[in-house]
C-alpha cells in the first residue's frame, strides 16, 4: 500500500488512467466487432461503413498509447484487405 503522499497521488492517477484506457480499449473492440460482423454477413457496403467508423478509433487508441502503433496499423490493413476480398 502507498505510504507517502506522492505515492498515494500516483496510485490515484494510475487508477484514473487505467479506467480511461479500459474505456478506450472497450470502444475499439466494439468498433472492431461491428466490422467483423459486417464482414461475416458478406455485405461489403456495410463492412465499408463500419470500417470507416472504426479506423479513426483504432488510430486514436494507438496515438493515446492504448495499443502500439504497429498493432493498430496491422489491424486496419488486415480489415481493409478482408473487406476488399468481399468484392472480388
Amino acid at each position: 500500500m502507498a505510504n507517502t503522499p506522492s505515492a498515494k497521488k500516483a496510485a490515484r492517477k494510475i487508477a484514473r488512467r487505467t479506467a480511461t484506457n479500459k474505456d478506450r480499449r472497450s470502444r475499439v473492440r466494439t468498433y472492431l466487432r461491428k466490422v467483423e460482423e459486417a464482414i461475416a454477413s458478406g455485405d461489403q457496403s456495410a463492412a465499408n461503413d463500419a470500417f470507416k467508423a472504426a479506423q479513426p478509433e483504432i488510430m486514436r487508441a494507438a496515438s493515446k498509447g492504448v495499443m502500439h502503433a504497429n498493432t493498430a496499423s496491422r489491424k486496419v490493413s488486415r480489415l481493409n484487405a478482408r473487406i476488399k476480398a468481399l468484392g472480388a
